[in-house]
Parts: structure tokens; C-alpha cells; sequence
């Protein structure tokens, strides 16, 4: 699910693999990795879901909401 859902994200902004690893502080072989279907490290997943203002459950396939909840 996470592999899918970062895809998704990275060709809905019309992003790069190279452009989004290096937003999220990785190499463009470990963004490749989870694009591939490699499970993120928590920090690594901390990045990406703030890169792209969505919630860590709905990259973990956990909701089906992307928005982050706030009070």
C-alpha cells in the first residue's frame, strides 16, 4: 500500500523519483527501493508525510482520509 500511495503522490505533483529524494533526504536509489515496495524507516516516513501534507495512517494503508489531524 505504501509503495502505491507514494507513487500516486509523486505523479499527481508531476514529481521526479530523483526530485522527491531529495526533498525527503534520501538517495534516489532508496526512494526507488519504496517505490519498489521497501517499508520506510520512521523518520523516512515523517518526511514524506509532511512533504506531501498527508497523514502516516493513510500512507500505511491505515484510513482511507489523507488529510493530518488537527485540533
Amino acid at each position: 500500500m505504501f509503495s502505491q500511495r507514494i507513487r500516486q503522490l509523486r505523479q499527481e505533483r508531476g514529481l521526479t523519483q530523483t526530485e522527491v529524494a531529495e526533498e525527503v533526504h534520501l538517495s534516489m536509489r532508496g526512494y526507488q527501493d519504496l517505490e519498489l515496495g521497501r517499508k520506510p524507516k520512521y523518520d523516512t516516513l515523517l518526511h514524506i508525510a509532511d512533504f506531501y501534507g498527508v497523514s502516516v495512517d493513510w500512507l500505511m494503508g491505515r484510513t482511507p482520509r489523507r488529510e493530518v489531524w488537527k485540533e
